[in-house]
């Protein structure tokens, strides 16, 4: 693929008469099948956008320091995108929590091959060092579906107790050793130990690591290379944070999401798992949004949306009734003061500026 970055405004990735040129030379002409969903690049008005109304909604994003990408791709083709502050389309990039929704595939993946055998097992038999038969009852009572809805009822580790749980000697012990705080399987406490403990259940239930078994059925398929992906003490890749993956990969993966878990003709997450995993099973009372399996739920603009959510700006937005994938990641490191809430900017990014873009 030709890129053009960091370059006057004709020049930009998003012009449409010139990437149409570029891409002539590096591709087959428009019309003919791409190599892989999402590649292909036509005007913005052969997929329903108000080209003026879209170049509002990237000179918006432009100025949104440190958002750092935006991919918008609808029907199965990228409409526009563009990049900023240095940031390259295929460069990888923390995208944080949004490592989570990547763990809610692998979930699903390892059901339909019979490693788990249902979202109502409890957990306790996976740790039995930890929740033996002397451990608190409500412990042994906690499910893999309490744990991808967030609803383990353990003391969060995530916010103020986050430090003290990635330094501890044993991430998994420290997850489980935590007070119930609430009765398993009612309230939402989010909680990154939670997630880990799911990437320590795949590990012991598949036989292979997190990072093999998601090369293996789910990045392989994709063709995404091996990411970087933070591991435990005890070697356990980190379930919910951490994983590195570029803006083009994570439009892959909502692609992947929108098509019911088909990729390039393939199946590779089950369909009854991905709408499963996009339901409202609890509210979360802090943020107002809803959660299913490790995704979260709200409707901008009057349009149900399902995101994959990282700290500090990484998200992947899957919009099923517009055919659509929008995809955002954000600098980590030079991030401006007095920005404000730059989750709420790029809300406001998607609900006033790119969904009314959208025509038909």
């Amino acid at each position: 693929m030709v890129f053009v970055h960091q370059m006057p405004l004709l020049m930009r990735v998003r012009t449409a008469a010139l990437i149409l040129l570029l891409l002539a030379l590096a591709r087959p002409a428009v019309g003919q099948a791409a190599a892989e969903p999402g590649w292909m690049m036509q005007p913005p008005e052969a997929h329903g956008f108000v080209r003026a109304a879209l170049d509002r909604a990237f000179d918006h994003a432009e100025g949104l320091a440190p958002l750092n990408s935006l991919i918008i791709a609808r029907r199965g083709n990228i409409a526009a995108e563009d990049y900023y502050r240095g940031m390259q389309p295929n460069e990888d990039t923390n995208i944080k929590s949004a490592s989570k929704t990547v763990l809610s595939a692998l979930v699903g993946i390892a059901l339909e091959e019979g490693h788990l055998d249902s979202l109502d097992q409890p957990i306790a038999p996976f740790f039995p060092e930890h929740l033996g038969e002397n451990a608190d009852p409500r412990k042994r009572q906690i499910t893999l579906r309490d744990l991808l809805t967030m609803r383990a009822g353990l003391e969060s580790t995530s916010f103020g107790n986050y430090g003290a749980w990635v330094t501890s000697d044993d991430w998994v012990r420290d997850a489980l050793n935590r007070p119930i705080e609430r009765p398993p399987g009612t309230d939402m406490i989010y909680s990154t130990g939670t997630s880990h403990l799911v990437s320590a259940i795949l590990t012991k239930a598949t036989g292979m690591s997190t990072k093999a078994y998601a090369q293996s059925r789910l990045f392989g398929p994709l063709g995404i290379a091996p990411p970087s992906w933070q591991q435990d003490p005890q070697g356990i890749y980190f379930g919910g944070n951490n994983l590195a993956l570029s803006p083009r990969d994570l439009l892959k993966f909502g692609q992947l999401y929108l098509n019911e878990g088909r990729y390039n003709g393939r199946q590779i997450v089950p369909a009854n798992w991905v709408r499963a995993s996009m339901q409202r099973y609890v509210l979360d009372t802090y943020r107002g949004f809803s959660y299913g399996y490790f995704w979260w739920i709200e409707a901008f603009a009057g349009v149900r949306t399902h995101f994959a959510w990282g700290y500090g700006g990484q998200y992947v937005f899957v919009i099923p009734g517009l055919d659509l994938v929008v995809v955002c990641t954000s600098d980590l490191n030079n991030r401006p003061s007095g920005i404000g809430d730059h989750n709420e900017r790029i809300y406001t990014l998607l609900a006033e500026y790119v969904l009314p873009a959208v025509t038909s």
